[in-house]
Formats: structure tokens, sequence, C-alpha cells
């Protein structure tokens, strides 16, 4: 039984994890949308965007109180940034 508990507990840690690692925090991908020039004054959310985003390449959907923002984060590089709405 103790050894059925210790793997549940494992799999539960190592898929927190995992998940943790796959989105990035709001404040990295808004301190980068402002690094870029784009006005958030207070991030709001980020999700991931099913419709753009490929297996390794990810796209993100951050949502600023003043603005909405589809952000592609490319190592080494500058993100591609879109203003969504008007």
């Amino acid at each position: 039984m103790r050894s059925r508990v210790l793997l549940v507990t494992a799999a539960v840690a190592l898929g927190g994890s995992a998940r943790a690692q796959e989105i990035p925090p709001l404040k990295i991908i808004a301190d980068q949308v402002r690094d870029q020039g784009h006005a958030c004054t207070e991030a709001r959310s980020v999700e991931r965007d099913p419709v753009y985003s490929r297996p390794d390449e990810p796209v993100w959907i951050l949502k600023c109180d003043n603005a909405a923002y589809r952000v592609r984060l490319v190592p080494g590089m500058a993100a591609a940034i879109e203003r969504l709405g008007g």
C-alpha cells in the first residue's frame, strides 16, 4: 500500500512540475512585451493559444488592463508580438 501511495505522489509531483514548466510566468511575458515597446500597464492573465501554437513553439495570449497581445517567444531573438483587438 505504501509503495502505491508513493507512486501516486510521484506521478502528481512530476505532472505538476511539467505543467509549471510549460506555462511561462505572466511577468516574463509581460516584461518582454514592455521591453519591445508595447503598452501593458498591468498584466492580468496569460494562456496558451492553441490555434497558433506548435508542439515546439507555443504562442501565448497576454491580457493586460489596457491591451491584449499574441506573443511567440523565440529563444535568443525578439518575441513576435501582435496586438489583438481594436
